[in-house]
């Protein structure tokens, strides 16, 4: 999978799309991700041993085709692969071809 935790992203589908959110967990069997702050839905709990009920909101996974990682420049971009001279791997933006840094916080 090429999304990392931590990713910025770019929602390109759905009820929320053209929202930016982060990455917080990947699910790579099922090939969804988990934003923050997007995609909520609401889940009611029922009132059990002496708790009230509630409702909670959580933050359902997406498909991997629904967002897009956002580049330095603040677009949204696509990720490559780039093979170094010592044989290790490092993730590119496409269409810059800079290199993905671990964790790269973009500002809004």
């Amino acid at each position: 999978m090429k999304f990392k935790k931590g990713d910025q992203v770019l929602i390109t589908g759905g009820k929320d799309k053209g929202r930016k959110g982060e990455i917080i967990r990947i699910l790579p069997k099922a090939m969804k991700v988990v934003v923050r702050g997007i995609n909520l839905y609401t889940r009611h709990v029922k009132p059990s041993a002496g708790k009230s009920g509630e409702k909670k909101v959580i933050e359902r996974p997406l498909l991997l085709a629904k967002i897009a990682i956002i580049n330095e420049k603040g677009q949204a971009d696509r990720i490559g692969y780039q093979i170094n001279k010592d044989g290790s791997k490092t993730r590119i933006y496409k269409k810059t071809g800079t290199v993905i840094k671990a964790h790269e916080q973009i500002k809004k």
